[in-house]
């Protein structure tokens, strides 16, 4: 086996208990987020008609309403209207209804511009109800899909001890990222959308990755207990070999992902935050909870061996 340099020399896995517990600190209040009904579906899964429009002059959440109503009272009896502000500050009215086909918009347009001056139209989209259940179902077997897989393959590479302390951290990630837009959800209104899947399932390569690594530096270690040293030893030194690779590749991915959260408009400002939030939380699972979790799996298994 080839030496490594060890650039740090920090006792992870006796603190482990902590780790859990700062793990939990985050889970808990983000299942309670998520089972509020705090995750809100965007129009890619629910179907339906998304127009934000930027008007010259201030208009009124109730002014807007009222002006559509009197266009289409069907189509927007239950339209959800909001004011909101792009990075620039400048107002844009947000309206969410039911499905509305092209020829339906240019009348529609045409009547708000009579009634309330010209506007830019900063977002507009129509998405089938069909078509969002359809991408809503396929959204969730691709998660299933790529959970299983990882499942599979960290078995093979390793053993299934590994496979399931692996899947654990990586589904930490997951409800951790998912409690946070769900509180967003909650108090803000923000939407996932198929840009978020896709963020979601990013995280989870990259996480997995980073716990791949620490993981293969644990086996390679792993002839160090025939020569005096424990199995938490051998992880604890595997952990200390791997630290600073976690960080800097985490960290070189965060600067830009930041720049594009701060920076990057509003179309994938919440892409780009998915992303980091995630990235954020998987540096801190692979270096603190997976390896940590296969100590306490292998005590486990000792103990219940022995009982």
């Amino acid at each position: 086996m080839t030496p490594v340099h060890q650039t740090t020399n920090y006792d992870f896995v006796s603190k482990r208990k902590l780790w859990y517990t700062l793990s939990m600190i985050m889970i808990i209040p983000s299942l309670a987020f998520f089972l509020m009904g705090g995750l809100k579906l965007g129009i890619d899964f629910t179907g339906g008609s998304l127009f934000e429009l930027a008007f010259k002059k201030s208009v009124t959440v109730a002014e807007m309403r009222s002006t559509l109503q009197s266009v289409d009272k069907e189509k927007f009896s239950d339209a959800q209207i909001s004011l909101m502000k792009d990075d620039s500050q400048q107002e844009i009215i947000s309206i969410r209804s039911k499905p509305i086909d092209d020829k339906e918009q240019v009348a529609i347009f045409d009547a708000l511009k009579a009634e309330m001056g010209q506007f830019e139209q900063v977002r507009v989209e129509v998405v089938g109800p069909t078509v969002g259940a359809e991408l809503r179902s396929k959204a969730i077997w691709a998660t299933v899909f790529v959970m299983g897989m990882i499942v599979l393959y960290i078995s093979f590479r390793f053993s299934f001890d590994y496979a399931m302390c692996g899947i654990i951290a990586l589904a930490h990630d997951v409800v951790i990222v998912l409690g946070i837009f769900s509180m967003l959800g909650l108090y803000y209104n923000v939407e996932i959308d198929s840009l978020f899947v896709t963020a979601l399932l990013t995280v989870a390569g990259f996480s997995i990755h980073d716990t791949i690594v620490t993981f293969d530096r644990i086996r390679e270690n792993a002839g160090d207990m025939g020569r005096g040293k424990t199995f938490s030893q051998v992880v604890n030194d595997s952990i200390n070999q791997t630290v600073a690779r976690s960080i800097n590749t985490s960290l070189t991915t965060m600067f830009p992902l930041l720049t594009l959260t701060v920076f990057g408009g509003v179309t994938i400002k919440y892409f780009s935050l998915a992303m980091l939030i995630g990235i954020v939380v998987g540096t801190y699972s692979s270096i603190f909870v997976a390896a940590s979790l296969l100590v306490s799996w292998r005590v486990m298994s000792r103990g219940a061996s022995h009982s």
